[in-house]
C-alpha cells in the first residue's frame, strides 16, 4: 500500500451526487480524478455545480449518494484529519472590514490550532509578498478592492504549506494584470510541489495554467483529461482571408463548410471532411482572391462548444 499511496490522485469521485430539497439535481454521478501535481481547472458556466462540488470535496455539504476521497481519506468523514493540509478559497473570504489586511490574516491564522504561534508573524508577511499585498498590509480591508479581497483570500489559504490548493474562480475581480500575477502563482505552487484544484468559467484561464481540466455542465462531467488532449479533440477553425469575401463564403457553403463567419475580409468556418487543397482550389477557380488560408489550432473553447452544444461565458 506504502508504494501506491505516492501516485494515488489528490482527490476521487465515484458517483458523487447531490440533490437538494426540490428534487432538483445539482451534481449528477460525478467521477472525478485530480492527478497528485496537477493544476487542475474545473471547469463550467455559473450554475453547472461546479461550488456545489467544491463545497462537497470540502466536508462542508454531505452527498446524496456516491464518494469523494480527498489526499486519500473519505469526505465529510475524514474533514478533520484532511482539511489542515488544504488550503482552500471558496466564495470569496469571510473578511473582518475594520481589521488591517495583515490582522486579518493573523485573527485567521490564530484560529488554526495546527498553526505554530512563534512562526505566525513572518508566515503572515510571507504571504502578503506573495499575493503582491505587502504595500496594502496595514490599509484595513473595507476599503480592499473586489481584487485585493481575493489576493487577501488566496493570502489564507497560503499560511501554511498545503498539499492541496482549492480556488473558486481565484481570479474573480481582478483586472488582467492582477490576473497575470495569481496565475503566475498557481503556476509557481504548482512546480513547488502542490496539487492546484481551481474552478473557472474562463476558457482562457483554463488554457494558460492548468495541466488538466474537467468540464460541467448542467451538474454532470461532459470530459476530463489532459488540457492538450481536450483541445485535440476538437477541429480547429478553417480562416480564409480575402477581399472578396461575399463570393468566398457562398463557395466555401458549396464545398461542405458549415457555421460560415463573414468578418471584413475574413471568412471563418467549420472545415468539412475531405481535402482542403480542393476547397482552396474551389475558391480559385471561382475567381475569388485568396491571400490566406489556413486552419486554426482548435482552443479548448471549441472543445468545449463542441462538447456541450452551448455557447461559452468567454469574457467572464
Amino acid at each position: 500500500m506504502g508504494e501506491l499511496s505516492a501516485v494515488e490522485p489528490v482527490i476521487a469521485t465515484r458517483a458523487l451526487t447531490k440533490r437538494y430539497r426540490g428534487g432538483q439535481l445539482a451534481v449528477d454521478g460525478l467521477d472525478l480524478t485530480v492527478p497528485a501535481g496537477s493544476v487542475f481547472g474545473f471547469l463550467g458556466p455559473n450554475g453547472s455545480g461546479k461550488t456545489t462540488t467544491i463545497r462537497m470535496l470540502m466536508g462542508l455539504i454531505e452527498p446524496t449518494s456516491g464518494t469523494a476521497r480527498v489526499l486519500g481519506r473519505p469526505m465529510p468523514r475524514a474533514t478533520r484529519a484532511v482539511l489542515p493540509h488544504v488550503g482552500a478559497l471558496i466564495e470569496g473570504p469571510a473578511l473582518y472590514g475594520f481589521l488591517s489586511g495583515r490582522d486579518n490574516l493573523i485573527r485567521y491564522d490564530s484560529a488554526d490550532p495546527a498553526a505554530d504561534p512563534r512562526t505566525r508573524r513572518a508566515r503572515v508577511a510571507a504571504a502578503l509578498d506573495r499575493v503582491g499585498l505587502t504595500a496594502a498590509a496595514g490599509k484595513k480591508a473595507k476599503a480592499y478592492s473586489l481584487g485585493m479581497k481575493q489576493r487577501l483570500g488566496l493570502a489564507a489559504a497560503l499560511l501554511q504549506p498545503r498539499r492541496l490548493l482549492v480556488l473558486d474562480e481565484p481570479t474573480n475581480g481582478l483586472d488582467p494584470q492582477g490576473m497575470r500575477e495569481i496565475r503566475a502563482l498557481i503556476r509557481e505552487l504548482a512546480s513547488e510541489g502542490t496539487t492546484v484544484f481551481l474552478s473557472s468559467h474562463l476558457l482562457d484561464e483554463i488554457e494558460q495554467v492548468c495541466t488538466h481540466a474537467a468540464v460541467m455542465t448542467q451538474g454532470r462531467l461532459i470530459t476530463q483529461g489532459p488540457v492538450a488532449e481536450l483541445s485535440a479533440g476538437a477541429r480547429g477553425r478553417l480562416v480564409v482571408t480575402t477581399p472578396d469575401p461575399a463570393e468566398a463564403a457562398r463557395v466555401l457553403k458549396e464545398q461542405g463548410v458549415s457555421d460560415v463567419v463573414v468578418t471584413d475580409e475574413r471568412v471563418t468556418g467549420e472545415p468539412p471532411d475531405r481535402d482542403l487543397a480542393d476547397v482552396n482550389t474551389a475558391l480559385v477557380t471561382a475567381g475569388v482572391r485568396v491571400r490566406g488560408f489556413t486552419v486554426e489550432r482548435a482552443s479548448l473553447e471549441d472543445a468545449f462548444v463542441a462538447l456541450t452544444g452551448e455557447g461559452f461565458d468567454v469574457a467572464g
